[in-house]
């Protein structure tokens, strides 16, 4: 079982239907019996769509069943507006400027929770190494099922407490091995964690860093055989996996992405986006990843003083903390639960979706086509730069703002019922057009000439 992407173009739609565009030119490059993990946009024209896919390939154990398809698109029929809930993404490997490195985007999250009932987000806008501050009102998901949830197959359900398993690479050098199981009994110590087992995995899962012709990170996920036959042979006995392994980059990439200001994108989670993708879509649970270092002599370099965003790397040994405090809570997930069920969260209770400027994946397009509000953040730029403005947008479903911090102003004038335009001058006229006849079609059963009593 091996992970990678692969590059397609296809024709822009004529109709519109521009989610069906995406996952059609995706399915395309797919070979037999390759399961599509993700599509995103890379570029628009008039006429072409540029896109990256996500692909697990070489099939699965005879064991293991193969997922529904998790593009299966659910059309919602209404919104249920008895609590504003927001959606916060920020694409991985994308080089964003707020939450494109080490969890950086957590204090925007908690800015806009602070403005909603509840907030759904990803965990590497949050995960900061030792570091996770995700608000009281707010949980994370993998990305792939933030997707889903925007989708409409999914649901999810809100726990107390999630069983954590925790994978760990059988590393050469004891040392990482020992951090890793001694920051799982700290946060069984500090914070109640419940990690039924620590499995050691021999040989590990290989996951290798490369960039596309977009700049994107993303990479290669290989000798994931055995890692996805132990979760499915143990599934039951956790709700959650945490998996803590080597990401192979080459030679001076750790250094030189310190050096580079922020101007290098991340190369780690690009690849760690790749397998998580693939274990939350085979399984339908949350999951995260934490890289290990490869040798104590990239494990004991000092950095210097880096970069604010990626200051959170610099001081930790395992990386694995924030991973653990984020899945404790992750919600359930509930594959083709019934759409408005009390006590689940699913697409027909989202009120919003929160992201940078210019990015387009199956998650935008899901949104588009759901009538979800979008507010799109220029500041927050990136290596996407798709002009969200080609899209078919209803009226009044765009809103492209310049920060956070009017993002946060359209968040509340959405929750309070009024446009947000409403606040701004000068207020533009109402337009006013003449009414033109048009042929409506009829049912058999209607007949206009009968009068009305």
């Amino acid at each position: 079982m091996w992970v990678h992407e692969r590059e397609f173009e296809t024709s822009a739609p004529k109709d519109g239907e521009w989610l069906s565009c995406l996952l059609a030119g995706a399915e395309g490059a797919a070979g037999q019996d390759d399961l599509m993990l993700r599509a995103v946009v890379s570029g628009i024209d008039k006429d072409r769509l540029s896109g990256e896919a996500l692909f697990l390939s070489a099939g699965m154990d005879g064991s293991m069943r193969r997922p529904a398809d998790p593009f299966r698109f659910v059309p919602r029929p209404y919104e249920n507006t008895s609590a504003f809930n927001a959606a916060v993404m920020i694409p991985t490997g994308v080089g964003a400027q707020v939450g494109g490195h080490a969890g950086d985007a957590g204090p925007l999250v908690k800015l806009v929770a602070s403005v909603c009932d509840h907030v759904i987000t990803h965990p590497n806008a949050v995960n900061a190494s030792d570091i996770n501050e995700l608000p009281h009102n707010a949980s994370y998901v993998e990305g792939s099922v933030l997707t889903r949830l925007l989708l409409g197959n999914i649901a999810l359900q809100p726990v107390r407490q999630n069983r954590v398993l925790v994978v760990v690479d059988d590393h050469p050098d004891i040392l990482f091995v020992n951090a890793a199981v001694n920051a799982v009994n700290a946060a069984r110590a500090t914070y109640g964690l419940v990690c039924p087992q620590v499995v050691k995995l021999s040989p590990p899962v290989r996951l290798k860093v490369l960039y596309s012709s977009s700049g994107r990170a993303v990479g290669e996920v290989t000798n994931l055989d055995l890692l996805v036959q132990q979760l499915w042979a143990m599934r039951g006995s956790y709700d959650a996996v945490a998996v803590s392994s080597v990401i192979n980059v080459p030679a001076g990439y750790h250094q030189g992405y310190f050096d580079s200001a922020g101007e290098m994108v991340n190369p780690w989670g690009g690849v760690e986006a790749m397998l998580t993708h693939t274990l939350s879509t085979l399984l339908d649970v949350p999951t995260a990843h934490a890289p290990m270092f490869e040798t104590r002599d990239i494990a004991n370099a000092d950095p210097g003083i880096v970069d604010p965003r990626m200051a959170a790397e610099a001081v930790s040994l395992t990386f694995l903390q924030c991973v653990l405090k984020g899945l404790q809570r992750s919600p359930r997930i509930l594959p083709g639960a019934e759409l408005g069920r009390e006590g689940l969260l699913d697409v027909t209770k989202i009120s919003c979706l929160v992201m940078p400027d210019g990015c387009v994946g199956a998650a935008t397009l899901a949104a588009l086509s759901q009538g979800i509000p979008v507010v799109a953040v220029r500041e927050n730029a990136s290596l996407m730069n798709t002009d969200l403005t080609l899209l078919p947008w209803r009226a009044g479903q765009l809103h492209i703002v310049e920060n956070y911090w009017e993002a946060v102003g359209v968040i509340a004038a959405l929750k309070a019922g009024l446009a947000p335009e409403s606040v701004r001058r000068p207020l533009a006229y109402a337009p006013v057009a003449l009414a033109e006849p048009v042929a409506l079609p009829l049912r058999a059963s209607e007949n206009l000439s009968t009068p009305v009593s």
